[in-house]
Formats: structure tokens, C-alpha cells, sequence
């Protein structure tokens, strides 16, 4: 692997359980829906759409002895990821996420079990510290323990650049100190105000807040905006808005940003420029959001181009 460009994923790998509502959420009340588990997890889920694009992946997360364990190592492993750095715990049970999605396909309310990332320590990371010192770009996810996030960011890795995605405002502020040994952040705008400290009311709120990360050494902060698109601002001085044209009915937004920050890391991997970088990635989330699933069967490079096209404001 070490001969080819390859991205690294050191995070969440679960089981996921969606349940999507046919009607109006009644609360305290059994509700009428459609169930299905698959394979998900942050880090997992950005790395299986980056497989189905082409690129070559690994994924450094842990499972335990248990059905999900080797659902999760059977999925990878049949969309190509290398799955051979996986932390066995057979004392623990496979991390795990529930999401209830409302009629209109957003995410009602979540749950997650993801005590095994505990076991991701920094005298593990050690262990795998060659072969991710190989990878052209490493993304992880706050997830982990702050003690990892710290070794991830340490000179240990030192020349690797770093991608994560903050996932909620809770994990924002665990990520926060480390923003600094980041090279690339992928907020939402509440995530953004968690992470600095900022109150944001409008844009330009917004825009001080991402430069207030580029200060602090981030060199390029991505700014999830849902069907308003996204801000980009980085340290080369490139700061826009970004658009296309929005989906007329979301199937699924549980797997949009999962999409979106693979978008920005195969853009990341071909050199696009800023630009093109996040219209590209724009289009990835919108592949995810019109597809049931956390990540959808049919993402490919040349889909994202197709959707790209036709979807240009």
C-alpha cells in the first residue's frame, strides 16, 4: 500500500439502526416506520464512500467478537478498504448508533454506544504509527478519546495532513484544542460556534469565526450550510460561498456530511482547486441525501461529476 496514494481513517466504525417515520412523530408512542441496520460510523462511512470513488483506504477503528463486529469487517472489505489494522477487543461489544428520521428524511434524534473507542490509545496508535505515516492524508473523528486526538496531532504524525469533521457541538469542543494541528476542519455553523467561542447570528459572524480557526493555525475551514451550500475559507487567502442547486425531496440527510467530507478529501487527493474542491463535495452530499442508507450503493467519481453538472447554479 505503501507504494500507492491512499487515505487513512482512524475512528468510528459501527453498526447503524435508521428508523424513518411514515408519518407525523407522535412522542411517548409507537410509531409506524421502515427499519434498517447497515454499516456506518463517521470515519467508516467517509472512508467507504472514498473506496466507492476509487481511491484506496484503511481503517484503523476496533470491533468487537459480535455479529456487528464482522458485519462491519465484511462491508469494508467488499468495497475494497484494507481492514487488516483493526483493534480486535473480544471483551466488547461493536459500537453501535441509532437514528430516528422524521418524515421529510432529517434526523429526529440519534443515540450512540461507542465505549470501544476507548480502547484506541495512544500506545496502540504507536503501534500502527508506520503504516499511517504512509498515508497521503489521515481523517479522523472526535469520537476517540482526547488522549488520542492528542498522539493524532503530535508530532508523530508530523507531515501528514489532517482531516476531521467535529460531528456535534459536544465533540466540537473536545476537538477545539487540536484545531490548531489540523489542516482541514468541516463544521456545520453551530459546530463552528462551539469550537471558537463565537456567538454567530448572521454571516458575517460566520466568516469571523472561521478566521478566528485560521489563526489558530487550521489551514482551511469548510463550512456546512444544509441547502444554503458552503463557506470555504483557508490560509491561502481563498474565502467564498458555494452553492448547487438544492435536491427537491431529501430521502436521507443522516449520511450528507459523511458524503461531503469524502468529497473534499478525493478533491483534497487530485489537487482541485478551492472552487471546484467544494462544488464537488457539494454534489457528493447531494448523492447521499437522495439515497436511502448512511452512504449510498451507487457513489462513484463519475457520479459526483454527472450530479455536478447538472446541478450547477
Amino acid at each position: 500500500m505503501a507504494e500507492k496514494r491512499f487515505t487513512a481513517g482512524i475512528g468510528a466504525a459501527n453498526m447503524d439502526l435508521h428508523g424513518r417515520s411514515r408519518a407525523a412523530l407522535i412522542l411517548h408512542d409507537s410509531n409506524p416506520g421502515f427499519l434498517h441496520t447497515s454499516p456506518g460510523g463517521v470515519t467508516r462511512n467517509i472512508l467507504e464512500n472514498l473506496s466507492r470513488m476509487g481511491e484506496r483506504t484503511a481503517l484503523f477503528s476496533a470491533i468487537g467478537n459480535d455479529l456487528y463486529g464482522r458485519e462491519i469487517l465484511a462491508s469494508g472489505e467488499a468495497v475494497g478498504m484494507d481492514m487488516s489494522h483493526m483493534l480486535r477487543c473480544p471483551d466488547c461489544g461493536s459500537s453501535s448508533y441509532m437514528a430516528l428520521i422524521d418524515p421529510e428524511g432529517d434526523m429526529f434524534i440519534g443515540m450512540s454506544d461507542m465505549r470501544i473507542l476507548e480502547h484506541i490509545t495512544p500506545d496502540w496508535l504507536k503501534g500502527q504509527k508506520n503504516a499511517l505515516r504512509k498515508a497521503d492524508v489521515i481523517v479522523c473523528d472526535p469520537c476517540l478519546t482526547p488522549e488520542a486526538l492528542e498522539w493524532i496531532t503530535s508530532d508523530a504524525l508530523a507531515g501528514v495532513p489532517i482531516f476531521s469533521d467535529p460531528v456535534s457541538t459536544t465533540y466540537a469542543r473536545r476537538l477545539a484544542p487540536f484545531a490548531g494541528k489540523l489542516h482541514c476542519l468541516k463544521p456545520n455553523v453551530l459546530e463552528l460556534a462551539a469550537m471558537t467561542g463565537c456567538e454567530i447570528t448572521g454571516d458575517a459572524d460566520m466568516e469571523r469565526a472561521a478566521d478566528v480557526l485560521l489563526e489558530r493555525g487550521t489551514h482551511c475551514i469548510v463550512v456546512s450550510m444544509g441547502q444554503r451550500g458552503c463557506y470555504w475559507a483557508d490560509r491561502s487567502g481563498a474565502k467564498f460561498y458555494a452553492a448547487l442547486r438544492p435536491v427537491s425531496q431529501m430521502v436521507d440527510a443522516t449520511g450528507a456530511g459523511d458524503a461531503f467530507m469524502a468529497g473534499l478529501l478525493y478533491a483534497y487527493l487530485h489537487r482541485f482547486p478551492p472552487e471546484r474542491a467544494a462544488r464537488w463535495a457539494l454534489a457528493a452530499g447531494i448523492i447521499a441525501v437522495t439515497s436511502a442508507g448512511t452512504v449510498s450503493p451507487g457513489m462513484s467519481a463519475e457520479l459526483v461529476n454527472k450530479i455536478l453538472e447538472e446541478n450547477e447554479l
